[in-house]
């Protein structure tokens, strides 16, 4: 390529200001950190939404489904354990301590409830076998009466601690505000150092 052709390149070249393309890269630089750290600030309202409805008792479905539809479609807002998490981060802990305390409750019920079946199979047995001093004839009917009565279980499964902990993963890049200003201002910065660079050295070989 010769001077001249050289020359008409950097004529056409020189009138385009790769500094117009650094401001833009500034702006909506600023204006993605600005997008992300307000994703961030929303995954926050919204994650304490989840722990006010856990706490009070309330609906906590609706909260948490609006949680994981904003965390799993914007930066910024990642709710994962991570490689060196303990636990998940949300963590329905009013929610799972109620159930267990539910679930304890019915235990202490249905022991107190066994406890007088057996109490009334003594007693009943006893009036019928009131002459039999050592009892022996008694099992078999106390047997009988327990078992043709309904006695609760006293050994419930234990509330699934996992059903009541969740994390959610956001995205690498999203398609709102701050996903395309990292676009804008990436390209507008590989532009301005393209044509920065082009300019100096057709600025120099032009000569």
């Amino acid at each position: 390529m010769d001077k001249r052709h050289l020359h008409h390149l950097w004529t056409k070249l020189k009138w385009l200001k790769p500094w117009y393309f650094l401001v833009i890269a500034v702006v909506f630089g600023a204006i993605a950190v600005y997008a992300l750290r307000a994703n961030n600030q929303q995954m926050i309202k919204l994650r304490q939404a989840v722990y006010s409805a856990d706490k009070a008792n309330t609906d906590v479905q609706t909260p948490l489904k609006a949680l994981q539809s904003y965390v799993t479609t914007h930066m910024n807002t990642d709710l994962s354990a991570g490689h060196t998490g303990v636990y998940p981060p949300i963590q329905l802990k009013y929610t799972y301590d109620r159930l267990t305390a539910t679930q304890q409750a019915q235990e202490a019920s249905a022991s107190s409830a066994n406890s007088q079946i057996y109490n009334d199979a003594q007693k009943a047995c006893e009036a019928q076998n009131s002459h039999d001093v050592s009892g022996r004839n008694r099992v078999p009917c106390i047997q009988q009466y327990v078992q043709s009565h309904t006695a609760a279980s006293t050994d419930l499964p234990k509330v699934p601690e996992a059903l009541y902990k969740f994390s959610f993963v956001s995205p690498t890049w999203s398609p709102d505000l701050a996903g395309w200003s990292i676009v804008i201002a990436s390209l507008s910065g590989l532009v301005f150092i393209v044509t920065f660079i082009a300019q100096l050295v057709l600025r120099k070989t032009s000569k």
